[in-house]
Parts: structure tokens; C-alpha cells; sequence
């Protein structure tokens, strides 16, 4: 079950036609704090984001599947893997590609922005 899913729009795209790798880059970032929200009920900043390589492009009309998986819990950082793939319709039948995946570093903070525990019983994993 993914995280989050969306059809990508024409308002979307570069001129060379396909979806701005930094539109990828914004859902990675919203389902990173989705699958964060499952942990902790924080409000949570992104720290890092490690190595994003693109293998295929997203075109207009695919919908993209952003699916999660915590891999780390620290004492106020969650680390969440986010795998990325299309589907792309044509001719009556749906393809899945891979597009591309994602660590991200996410910090739980308070109103003022400082780094909060996640939970008094949050253990390394």
C-alpha cells in the first residue's frame, strides 16, 4: 500500500516533457513525513534526503506510487526509505516502472523549531 499517490498533470513537467525531477523530489518529501506520522505524532523537518538517481522518467498521466518503510528511529530523527514507481497506461493495460528511491532523514521539532524526542520508549532499530 503506498504512502501516498498522484497523477502527475501537465503543470508538471519540464519543456522537455516529463515530470520536474523536483515535483518527485516534494512527494518523496510528503511521504517520508506520512510514514514519520505513523511512528510519532510530531511536526517533523526534513534533515536529508541521500542520493536521489533518477532511472526513468514520469510522464503526464502516470500515477506515481510513493511506498515507505522506517528504517531507523533515533532518539529525535526518524529515517524512512521511499521507493518510487509509475504506472504508466496505454493501449488498456498498466506497465510499473521504478523511477527512483529515497532515504530521508526527518527530525521531530517543537513550535520553536528545536529537536524534540520522538518517545520516551523510541529504541534504535
Amino acid at each position: 500500500m503506498p504512502a501516498i499517490k498522484v497523477l502527475l498533470m501537465p503543470k508538471d513537467t519540464n519543456p522537455m516533457g516529463t515530470i520536474f525531477g523536483g515535483v518527485i523530489l516534494s512527494h518523496i518529501d510528503l511521504a517520508s513525513a506520512v510514514e514519520a506520522r505513523k511512528t510519532a505524532s510530531h511536526r517533523y523537518v526534513t534533515r536529508a534526503m541521500r542520493e536521489v538517481e533518477f532511472h526513468e522518467p514520469v510522464f503526464v498521466g502516470d500515477v506515481v506510487n510513493f511506498f515507505t518503510e522506517t528504517v531507523r528511529i533515533g532518539r529525535t530523527s526518524i529515517t524512512v526509505r521511499v521507493s518510487v514507481e509509475a504506472e504508466r497506461w496505454a493501449a488498456g493495460h498498466g506497465e510499473r516502472v521504478t523511477v527512483t528511491e529515497a532515504e530521508v532523514v526527518l527530525v521531530a521539532v517543537d513550535g520553536q523549531g528545536r529537536a524534540v524526542p520522538i518517545r520516551a520508549e523510541a529504541q534504535r532499530v
